[in-house]
């Protein structure tokens, strides 16, 4: 058997990101559409404010005016249209967020006059003229949300304020997980010789979940390759993206890969040079993609962080690009072979990566502690301490 061609991290990354996406959009009520991603652009259906207010309780007068007290002609709550327009001599006592009177120009705040027998005067300068004009913070028609941004509640606030009870949003791809293994048990039930908690769907669950993204719990397929085929060629059915985890390695029970083209997959790799993760599979038929990840539960979880995170993303209507910060290498990290791209968990803290305790790609205690991935490129087998290194943070 020819042994499979290995490509770099970044032809890759290239082969994922080059591969087109559809991103289906629904419309969803306001709050149900936080932490989603907007489908399309947002523009003001109206001005903000929608008209003169007051900034302030106090008295809306015309500011060339010095007569030494003004008569009060109404009182104007906010939500009730004043009734009289202002003229010299009289002013509209006025509530914080009341529609300015015709006529008046100017607001002096409450704390600034006295009041007696109906009349206003002002006892000391008040430099503002505490008046909110239409259209000051938008004006109607003008663009306010950009498609692919993430609706929080800043984003929630807005659309509120402009009218808006319901909004455009990317819908969250189905998203379907296989977790490969007879060694595998659920959580919660006794283990028995030579078994193993199924970690992995509960990881690529979380991830998917942490995303926006709906994680569809396909099952969980025994060492069998007829079944893994069929498995495959069921769940596609139900979802855009399919996870695979396991059987992808070089032992006599891994069926996934070729299992992936039984079921009429096109694979577009097969191995990357990355540590963890080397078997990484992907593959596609028609607008389905798949993917064969490693079943070592750090594998499954870089995985996922470097080459499908980016794709789901865009899946969810957005480009985002992961954060990669530069920090300071508190000690010395080394290793023994260089060969492939290295993904290290480290601590990020304050400007300074520390490289935690890390026992291989089944180590799930080190990724617990870390906050970040440290990259190691092809070829590099030591960075001093006090070294500058790129982190992906998680």
């Amino acid at each position: 058997m020819s042994e499979k061609p290995l490509i770099s991290v970044e032809a890759a990354e290239k082969i994922i990101a080059a591969f087109p996406v559809t991103v289906l959009s629904e419309t969803m009520p306001l709050l149900a559409a936080q932490n989603r991603i907007l489908a399309s652009d947002i523009h003001s259906p109206l001005a903000i404010p929608e008209f003169d207010k007051s900034a302030m309780d106090g008295y809306a007068y015309i500011s060339e005016d010095q007569s030494p007290a003004f008569e009060i002609i109404e009182t104007i709550a906010a939500g009730t249209p004043p009734r009289l327009a202002v003229s010299p001599g009289y002013c509209a006592k006025i509530m914080t967020g009341a529609m300015l009177p015709s006529g008046a120009n100017r607001v002096v705040k409450r704390e600034c006059t006295s009041e007696e027998n109906g009349f206003m005067k002002i006892n000391c300068e008040d430099r503002n003229r505490n008046i909110r004009y239409k259209g000051e913070d938008l004006q109607a028609g003008q663009a306010v949300l950009e498609k692919g941004g993430m609706l929080q509640a800043a984003q929630i606030a807005l659309l509120a304020s402009l009218g808006f009870a319901e909004v455009p949003t990317a819908r969250p791809p189905r998203v379907g997980i296989i977790t490969t293994g007879s060694e595998l048990v659920e959580p919660g039930k006794p283990l028995g010789p030579g078994q193993i908690y199924n970690s992995n769907y509960y990881s690529l669950a979380a991830q998917l979940c942490a995303l926006g993204a709906g994680p569809l719990a396909m099952g969980r397929v025994a060492d069998n390759a007829q079944a893994t085929v069929e498995a495959i060629d069921s769940c596609l059915d139900n979802c855009q993206v399919l996870i695979l985890s396991g059987g992808v390695s070089a032992g006599d029970f891994d069926y996934v890969p070729a299992a992936m083209k039984k079921a009429g997959l096109i694979l577009h790799f097969e191995k990357i040079a990355v540590q963890p993760g080397m078997p990484t599979v992907f593959g596609s038929r028609g607008e389905k993609i798949v993917f064969g990840l490693p079943g070592n539960p750090v594998s499954t979880f870089v995985i996922f962080e470097i080459f499908i995170k980016p794709l789901i993303r865009r899946l969810l209507g957005h480009n985002e690009q992961p954060l990669v910060i530069p920090a300071l290498l508190t000690a010395a990290y080394s290793r023994s072979n260089g060969a492939r791209t290295s993904f290290v968990p480290v601590r990020y803290f304050q400007g300074r990566a520390t490289v935690l305790a890390y026992h291989g790609s089944a180590h799930l205690h080190s990724l617990s502690q870390a906050n970040a991935l440290m990259q190691v490129a092809v070829g590099q087998l030591n960075i001093p301490a006090g070294s500058t290194v790129d982190v992906r943070y998680l």
